[in-house]
């Protein structure tokens, strides 16, 4: 079940082709909390998981998986991957270590 969707949108030669992430409800497997998620790339759909003690700690590792993956995409260092035209970045957390990787407003608020 989704709980989570998140719609950017990737600029290419032929024009502006949306990219879906979603969220996966957590579900428990061998004996901690995982949280699935994918990341709909035009060319090659992406799908991981980020595991954590409880359901909340998954979701936030999720998040943060998704914000790395997102960050060192291709597509973003090309400059072609947006959210929002209110928003620069993508809104997802990236854990402290890699915080030198934000741009924009999630510079800002992150």
């Amino acid at each position: 079940m989704i709980i989570a969707s998140r719609a950017l949108q990737l600029t290419t030669a032929t024009g502006a082709t949306p990219l879906s992430i979603n969220i996966f409800l957590p579900v428990q497997e061998d004996g901690c909390s995982m949280c699935h998620y994918e990341i709909n790339w035009p060319d090659k759909p992406w799908k991981s998981a980020a595991g954590g003690i409880d359901s909340i700690q998954a979701i936030h590792c999720a998040m943060e998986k998704i914000g790395i993956e997102l960050y060192a995409s291709a597509a973003n260092k090309s400059g072609l991957l947006t959210w929002s035209s209110d928003w620069k970045g993508f809104g997802f957390p990236v854990p402290y270590n890699a915080r030198d990787m934000l741009v924009g407003d999630d510079a800002k608020f992150f």
